[in-house]
């Protein structure tokens, strides 16, 4: 999992203290972002992700984003993390068979790669395209890299399996690994803290033909030593994204929020949230991402396992419909699947099909 590991558990029973019918039924989802592993003490693999995806909403494809999962338990250090990509094209091989429903659970896959050995880190590139079936026009799944450089000064924040430093973004090594993604036609996810946001928008101009989406709205911030300060918080992370969208190779993923991190904390409550609740505690980052990036460089993301601590997969979907109701059908396709679709390169996900580049 991520550096968003919350501390509270998940709770089927509390969960089932809400229950909703899914709004707008029949609009296409391509869930941009979720996990799948197993470790001790919290399982979620493909059994649990189709109970949840059992809600309702037509969610065609779905994309795995790293969680230091699966990793090979031999060889060099550097080489472990293509063990996650070759048991995620498994379960996705498993998925497109259609046995187990319509949806493509891990149509793409993001996997990790330590941009910092530079130069040295093309075999590892390779070796993910290889476990994740080869070159998107060969078939295969595996799409980008996402390396966590979420840091905080308050080391409770991180996630004690990732090392990062406050500069890592910017550094030399980093720099050299991060200029083989494009040439490779892979993409970078970014998982940074809302104060990092300058950072990424100056790796963004540095490299202005590589494609970066923000992962959870930006890293917000809103326990710890940020607690008192929400409105402060809100206005630097604000000033920080709308800089960051004048960059035409970003674009930012709409959720994240269920995350502890982010201090909507709905799990102190008796009952599991509404959808409504939830919209009314996500509106002004979400709003804000909107207008900042417009709708065809946003995309929704669910963030499952770990936003499940705080509400259930139905009716994230719910609050997220909530908060697009009175957008028109193409902004609404553009936030619920053609954004991820064609950032992620899902040429089969609805009329995609039609906009697929030429090979000829």
């Amino acid at each position: 999992m991520n550096a968003t590991s919350q501390p509270g558990s998940i709770r089927p029973e509390w969960l089932d203290t809400q229950r909703e019918e899914p709004l707008e039924p029949g609009l296409v989802i391509v869930d941009a972002h979720h996990h799948l592993y197993h470790r001790p003490g919290a399982r979620y693999l493909l059994d649990e992700m189709l109970d949840d995806l059992d809600c309702g909403h037509n969610v065609a494809a779905t994309v795995l984003v790293q969680a230091r999962a699966m990793l090979r338990a031999e060889g060099p250090e550097f080489m472990k993390p293509i063990g996650e990509t070759e048991f995620a094209n498994g379960v996705a091989a498993m998925s497109a068979s259609g046995i187990y429903g319509p949806t493509r659970v891990c149509a793409a896959l993001v996997g990790f790669a330590d941009l910092r050995l530079g130069d040295a880190i093309r075999p590892v590139l390779e070796a993910h395209i290889a476990a994740g079936g080869g070159t998107v026009d060969a078939g295969g799944r595996f799409r980008g890299i996402r390396q966590g450089a979420a840091w905080d000064p308050d080391t409770s924040l991180l996630n004690a399996a990732y090392t990062t430093s406050e500069g890592m973004l910017a550094s030399p090594e980093f720099g050299r690994g991060f200029a083989q993604l494009a040439p490779m036609g892979l993409s970078f996810d970014a998982w940074l803290f809302f104060h990092q946001i300058p950072r990424l928008t100056a790796l963004a101009r540095k490299f202005p033909d590589t494609a970066i989406v923000l992962d959870h709205c930006g890293g917000v911030l809103r326990i710890g030593r940020y607690a008192a300060s929400s409105a402060d918080v809100f206005r630097q992370w604000k000033v920080a994204l709308i800089e960051l969208a004048t960059c035409a190779n970003v674009s930012v993923k709409l959720g994240g929020l269920g995350q502890w991190l982010s201090g909507f904390d709905f799990q102190a409550q008796d009952r599991a949230p509404s959808s409504t609740q939830l919209a009314q505690a996500w509106r002004p980052w979400i709003e804000t991402c909107v207008e900042a990036f417009g709708t065809a460089r946003c995309m929704v993301e669910s963030n499952f396992p770990v936003d499940k601590a705080n509400h259930s997969y139905g009716i994230g979907w719910n609050a997220l419909k909530r908060l697009f109701r009175d957008a028109s059908p193409d902004e609404k396709a553009d936030v619920f699947w053609r954004s991820a679709a064609r950032f992620y390169r899902l040429w089969h996900v609805g009329e995609l099909s039609a906009l697929r580049p030429s090979t000829t």
